[in-house]
């Protein structure tokens, strides 16, 4: 590393011990496969081969994760080298904010984020922030014209007493109340200011409308004289702030240019979701600002460090790599997770150790949030060594045009036909056709030859909401897993399309997302099947004084202690480590259960997954069992139909079995052959004690419907009454 480098990259500690570790796991895999060859059940052919079939599964799959975790590496910025260069050198930064609907997605919500990265520090003419508002509210335009008025405050008040976080909501809420007397009076004063806004933005949310004053000021509003619905309605495009304007704060200092989007809509035209919004983006940002680089927000996942943009800049202005990078992947943290992690939404080892095993095979997955992009990679370009970072990128001339003609001429840019026989959402923007369209860009521009960089500081760069009920949980985790196996059926698949073209570490970790779904099959299996034959007194497993009883015993032993180790490591809880486990769980037997069965329908033509967009808010009784760590079972979804089945099923044959060993008198017999099956079914049971809980205890809204129950438990009966019968 040279003294001019802006960053550098330090291997993981310890790797050679990983290796070795995961050597013996691997060796204990391979004695698992030859017993289950050697050892067939008598008068059980089709269960043996289901046996062989998971263990198989979970062994190839434990291969593929290997590699998050075999060499991992870690990032270091030095801002410090990066502040000798003169401000006036410094690039735009275009960033983008969307949104989708004002009702999951609340406009006091989505402007605290536009606050908060109009905050960043960094030269406010070189800043440009974007929202791009599917839902087209005149709700959410009206928010954020009372945040540009805010601003005017906000701003200058986080630059001189350098606050942080710089959303007002996440910063009134945590500061101290040991301010100086200075900094005490303009705090009163400015949050003052903020309650007043929100209380405007609150009422006319409450009415359905503005004030007719509001109406007649801003001319804006008048772009919903033609609107129809959401669904229907011309493109909406102002800028509030404008780049070349003489808007300012109370001091006098510029501020940032500011534009609201809301791309035309109409129902014969199919809008690809938030890959549509984005690319819409991309092309209007080129005619207002065209900075070279692209920071994409969730409307959600507000900005924590105001230093955020200088660190990426680290690696995009390196003299040595900066022209490989095409991104930098910061990664997703939540402000709202109760202290055990009760749905296992921290993503906390992805962030500690799968996305720096991967940022050593050339660079993380694109998870479309919190992520810099160079403009050019985006739109299509190839690398070469020659990749010179054009930090100044191409100027925009406005040559006299007006506001009201740059706007008008635009707006075309966001048009439903704009893209008609061009290579957007193809060869240019984000990839249309998949639910993950970031992951599906990311792998394609890696496939370009570029690089990417995964950058977790120890000040979380941006803060979101993480799901507060299961269901919500279970939905956003189907939409993922079902995104990714369409990627690995499409013509993107990381095995062909990335084959010669990025390293074979990173096809593997791409593969580990894109099997995801797969895993139900496995899963679902070991969940019910070995209960079965516990409960008929059948052993599937070997008895506990043979030597083949060691490989089993190890390999699951020494992988949960591992995993438990790594996730204390990565700053979890003993009991947040069990509610990952029991998410894991839930996940594969039902998420990813919905996930395989809808991608197969649309494979032969009978379905067409749309997007689903997580809700943003809950109401006060669900917040409140959150906060108390109650798991939330208030709803009659299919899911929950599959997970109390399973449920009933494993304690049914646990307390089955034990009733009948006692009355035979076979309690040696029973340890001796069947200890194994009884562990798992026993873990199984344990896992959804939160389960049986809100089915036969809790009264509150969150317990369990009874209709579920009842369906359940009469599948759960119906199934153990029919496997005694084989």
């Amino acid at each position: 590393m040279s003294e001019n480098s802006l960053f550098e990259t330090k291997n993981a500690k310890g790797d050679l011990v990983y290796k070795v570790f995961a050597s013996s796991i691997f060796a204990g895999i391979i004695l698992i496969w030859i017993y289950r060859a050697t050892h067939v059940i008598e008068n059980g052919r089709i269960v043996w081969m289901g046996m062989v079939g998971a263990e198989i599964w979970f062994g190839f799959y434990w291969i593929l994760t290997q590699s998050h975790r075999w060499n991992r590496v870690y990032r270091r910025t030095f801002k410090e080298r990066l502040s000798k260069r003169p401000e006036g050198d410094l690039g735009g930064v275009d960033i983008f904010v969307c949104t989708a609907d004002p009702e999951i997605e609340p406009p006091m919500l989505v402007i605290n984020t536009v606050l908060s990265v109009m905050a960043y520090d960094y030269p406010a003419e070189k800043l440009a922030v974007y929202l791009s508002d599917d839902a087209a509210s005149d709700l959410t335009f009206y928010a954020l014209l009372e945040a540009s008025a805010f601003a005017k405050h906000w701003l200058p008040y986080c630059k001189n007493f350098r606050v942080e976080p710089r959303s007002p909501q996440a910063y009134f809420t945590t500061q101290s109340a040991l301010l100086e007397p200075e900094q005490r009076h303009r705090f009163d004063s400015i949050k003052k200011l903020y309650e007043d806004m929100e209380n405007r933005i609150e009422l006319a949310k409450k009415l359905g409308t503005v004030s007719k004053s509001t109406l007649i000021e801003h001319r804006g509003f008048s772009s919903w004289d033609s609107y129809r619905s959401k669904t229907d309605h011309d493109a909406i495009l102002h800028m509030i702030i404008d780049r070349d304007g003489e808007a300012t704060d109370v001091e006098g200092c510029r501020l940032p240019t500011l534009v609201y989007l809301a791309r035309e809509k109409r129902p014969h035209h199919f809008h690809n979701f938030k890959a549509g919004a984005m690319n819409a983006l991309i092309r209007v940002s080129s005619e207002i600002s065209n900075g070279p680089i692209i920071l994409n927000v969730d409307c959600d996942m507000y900005s924590n460090d105001s230093q955020s943009i200088r660190d990426a800049l680290c690696f995009f202005l390196d003299e040595d790599n900066g022209h490989e990078v095409a991104y930098v992947q910061y990664p997703q943290k939540f402000h709202n997770l109760t202290r055990n992690e009760l749905y296992g939404g921290s993503l906390r080892v992805l962030s500690e150790f799968e996305f720096p095993g991967l940022d050593a095979c050339g660079g993380p997955m694109y998870v479309g949030t919190g992520c810099f992009h160079r403009r050019d990679t985006l739109c299509g370009r190839k690398f070469t060594e020659a990749s010179v970072f054009k930090w100044k990128g191409r100027a925009v001339s406005r040559s006299g045009e007006s506001i009201a003609e740059l706007e008008e001429r635009v707006k075309a840019l966001a048009s439903c036909t704009f893209e008609l026989n061009t290579q957007w959402g193809h060869e240019m923007g984000l990839k249309y056709g998949c639910p993950v369209e970031d992951v599906i860009t990311g792998l394609s521009i890696q496939c370009r030859g570029w690089k990417s960089i995964f950058f977790n500081p120890e000040r979380a760069a941006f803060l979101g909401l993480a799901a507060t009920t299961l269901d919500q949980n279970l939905v956003q985790h189907k939409r993922w897993s079902e995104g990714d196996l369409q990627i690995l059926l499409s013509k993107y698949s990381p095995i062909c399309y990335g084959l010669g073209k990025i390293n074979v570490g990173l096809i593997m970790g791409y593969c580990t997302y894109c099997f995801w779904s797969v895993n139900c099959f496995a899963t679902l299996f070991y969940t019910v099947i070995p209960s079965l034959y516990l409960f008929k007194g059948v052993p599937l497993f070997p008895q506990v004084s043979s030597m083949w009883f060691l490989p089993f015993a190890y390999v699951v032993t020494a992988e949960l202690v591992y995993s438990f180790l790594e996730y204390l490591w990565s700053g979890g809880t003993a009991l947040g480590w069990w509610n990952e486990q029991r998410m894991w769980l839930y996940k594969r037997t039902s998420s990813y259960v919905f996930a395989v069965t809808d991608t197969l329908l649309k494979v032969v033509g009978y379905s067409d997954s749309g997007f689903v967009i997580s809700a943003k808010v809950s109401d006060a009784d669900v917040l409140e069992r959150y906060g108390q760590e109650k798991m939330e079972f208030g709803a009659t979804t299919p899911a929950f139909t599959i997970l109390a089945t399973l449920a009933m099923l494993n304690v049914f044959c646990l307390v089955g079995t034990v009733v009948r060993v006692i009355w035979a008198g076979e309690v040696e017999a029973f340890h001796r052959s069947l200890g194994l099956q009884a562990i798992l079914c026993g873990v199984l049971v344990l896992m959804n004690l939160p389960l049986y809980n809100a089915a036969f205890v809790r009264s509150d809204k969150g317990s369990l419907p009874s209709v579920v129950t009842f369906k359940s438990t009469l599948m759960a009966v119906s199934l153990c009454s029919l496997s005694s019968l084989l």
